[in-house]
């Protein structure tokens, strides 16, 4: 602080006063930063901030006894600015919040008051001010200030300890409901009305005690008591299901009634998200998130392969020759299925760790790290200075954008998905390498320096306002195309068929008529199974007449009917986020859709190789383990894409692409700006579906 003191007065004031200062402080006393910000603003001659509660620094101002031609402010006059501008800012707060009591309130007016009629009548006299009135103005000015510092950091422990209560049953009951929620659905069981009815009786409750108590509603506590009788009930009634009474003529307990064992709340996945809900309260994990989140991502992962080993899934089992072959169960997998499906774990899991690797290299810095140093991804094209290493850059992120899209393509012409004539075919043929071509084509305009090229300037800024627009123009087309027409599966019906197949009719995809996509779907597949079965059947009947054993009817992109149009939508998605980024996110999108895959492909061999069923009671279920990897993937690509929980790096640019000169409103800048911060849990969000 002494340094910065000294730094200024050099800058304002001369060597002169910075030799008087540095002989006045031989040993400092600690100066409040906030005494910083009125000293500065009467230097430099600009308005105290309004909400300032800092007094100027009186040694760097003169005293009211230098004669000559004073062309500074007085020690005296600096302090009569300051009391009128933190007095305004009391009367403001004041009048807005309740917080100050009356009694403090008034006594810091009425020493307002006669230190205003003082100051005021010394002025309008000419006499030589009283010595103690400068004492009297930083006695107000510092009063003032611990009065707000003392009702700033006014903390309530109960309603600390309240809220931690709810919170942690608001966890835990998101994790019964996950766990149970064929069973809460039932009419019969524990349901939702019940908790909800006692939630509102005892909030109305809580409200007429305060009301006939103290004369007054205190909302806090009426919502609080609300909510937890309301989760109190629904964890019990949840507790009843875990019960033997349940149980019906001694029948074994089924998954329902054994939910909350330790065993269950022990795993991996709970324990690694109980470690990160718990690590919020620590100020390094908050200053060095990213890295702490990419550390539990990769731990949890490396999990996976090690739970397979430990229950003997992972690598083909060898038989005993001291058993007999009749005793050994018959395994599930070939051991070659088995080999394949592990090479696709342990694959991907390194993937996943270079991917995740390299991810870091596109952080941000916080302020709090001082030696942290950004990454240079992160200026956009058109600060750098460096014409080579502007061309670099640009030519990585066409490269990374063109790669992006081939993927996505070739994953979608591997499964089949683009041998149909749908609009969702069309989307991905020609909509998806337009919409990349615009994207480079804005990136190349946006880089270009307008001094550069100043005869080109009108057609650069219409080019400006034409590319990033033309794109979000594709974009929209793209996604209202999927979700009229998500079909994907291209059904093909041979020539030689039997009189049995040809006689069925094709099914067709209506979603153009007046029955919806939803209920269509429903009957589309069926049928195209059938059709498929029956074909088959016919084929085996005739002595397999059929030229090459081929079948009558064939399916394309039947396995993938429900993750292709899910893949597209997310892709198109995930090229416009990319458009509100800056050009060197490109190869963080990049590593983004490597991991997306990896992951995938992880959750579908592990679940393959465990052999456990998905599907149990009629319900569907999804392991914990996907879950929390997925969402701990999601937030470590938000610091990867250069974002950091704090205001200041929010990209505001991003409000501005397609719309140089502004906005006429606030709500589609400030839709943009958000889909740049979250754009990384709107893509995991969505590709999350593909799980299921």
């Amino acid at each position: 602080m002494r340094g910065c003191v000294c730094t200024t007065v050099q800058y304002l004031h001369g060597v002169e006063v910075r030799s008087k200062l540095l002989s006045t402080l031989d040993e400092p006393d600690v100066v409040p930063q906030t005494d910083l910000v009125p000293t500065l603003a009467l230097s430099l001659g600009i308005p105290i901030p309004f909400s300032n509660v800092g007094q100027v620094l009186l040694p760097l101002f003169p005293p009211p006894q230098t004669g000559g031609a004073v062309t500074r402010l007085s020690q005296l006059e600096a302090l009569w600015i300051n009391t009128k501008q933190v007095n305004r800012f009391l009367e403001t707060y004041s009048g807005l919040a309740k917080d100050i009591t009356p009694e403090i309130l008034s006594e810091l007016k009425a020493e307002f008051s006669r230190l205003s009629s003082e100051y005021l009548s010394t002025v309008r006299e000419g006499r030589p001010p009283p010595p103690h009135l400068a004492s009297s103005l930083q006695a107000y000015l510092t009063s003032v200030r611990d009065t707000c510092r003392a009702t700033w950091a006014r903390f309530n422990p109960v309603k600390m300890a309240a809220g931690l209560a709810l919170l942690t049953f608001a966890c835990l009951m998101c994790f019964v409901m996950s766990e149970l929620s064929m069973a809460l659905t039932e009419e019969k069981r524990a349901g939702l009305k019940a908790p909800t009815a006692v939630a509102v009786t005892v909030g109305v409750g809580v409200a007429a005690a305060q009301l006939l108590a103290r004369g007054y509603v205190e909302a806090a506590w009426c919502l609080a008591a609300g909510t937890f009788s309301s989760e109190v009930l629904f964890l019990w009634r949840a507790w009843r299901l875990n019960s033997p009474a349940v149980l019906k003529n001694g029948a074994k307990a089924s998954k329902l009634s054994r939910w909350m064992s330790l065993r269950r709340l022990l795993l991996p996945s709970l324990v690694v998200l109980l470690l990160r809900c718990a690590s919020l309260l620590s100020d390094s994990y908050v200053i060095y998130e990213g890295r702490v989140v990419t550390f539990l991502l990769l731990s949890l992962a490396l999990c996976i392969p090690i739970h397979l080993n430990w229950n003997g899934h992972l690598l083909p089992p060898t038989p005993d020759p001291l058993k007999s072959a009749g005793l050994l169960p018959s395994p599930t997998l070939s051991p070659a299925a088995i080999r394949k499906e592990s090479s696709t774990v342990l694959g991907c899991l390194g993937v996943l760790v270079i991917c995740a690797y390299f991810s870091l290299s596109f952080h941000g810095c916080r302020e709090e790290q001082g030696f942290c140093q950004p990454s240079p991804f992160l200026s956009p094209l058109s600060r750098l200075q460096d014409n080579q290493l502007k061309n670099l850059y640009y030519i990585l992120s066409v490269i990374s954008l063109a790669v992006c899209a081939y993927f996505l393509r070739l994953c979608l012409c591997h499964y089949g998905n683009l041998n149909s004539s749908g609009r969702t075919a069309f989307t991905a043929r020609w909509i998806l390498p337009l919409l990349c071509i615009c994207t480079g084509l804005h990136w190349a305009v946006s880089a270009t320096p307008e001094d550069g090229f100043r005869n080109l300037a009108e057609l650069i800024r219409v080019a400006q306002l034409a590319f990033p627009r033309a794109a979000f123009g594709l974009l929209g087309v793209g996604l209202s195309l999927i979700f009229v027409d998500p079909l994907t599966v291209f059904v093909k019906t041979r020539t030689a068929a039997s009189a049995r197949s040809s006689a069925l009719p094709l099914p067709r995809y209506r979603a153009s008529t007046g029955i919806s996509p939803q209920a269509e779907l429903r009957h589309l597949i069926p049928q195209i199974y059938q059709r498929m079965r029956r074909s088959l059947e016919d084929g085996e009947l005739s002595g397999g007449a059929e030229e090459d054993n081929r079948p009558a009817v064939e399916a394309y992109g039947l396995g993938t009917v429900y993750s292709a149009p899910v893949l597209l939508f997310c892709g198109l998605l995930g090229i416009g986020l990319l458009l509100l980024h800056p050009e060197g996110m490109t190869l963080s999108f990049l590593l983004l859709l490597l991991e997306m895959g990896a992951l995938l492909h992880i959750h579908a061999s592990s679940t393959t190789l465990s052999g456990s069923p998905r599907s149990t009671s009629g319900g569907f279920n999804v392991p914990w383990t996907p879950v929390v990897v997925w969402s701990l993937a999601a937030t470590q690509f938000f610091h990867a894409t250069g974002h950091l929980p704090t205001f200041p790096s929010i990209q505001w640019g991003a409000a501005f692409v397609g719309f140089p000169d502004g906005h006429a409103g606030t709500i589609l800048p400030a839709f943009l700006v958000t889909l740049n911060t979250f754009a990384s849990h709107i893509l995991f969000a969505g590709e999350k579906m593909t799980f299921c």
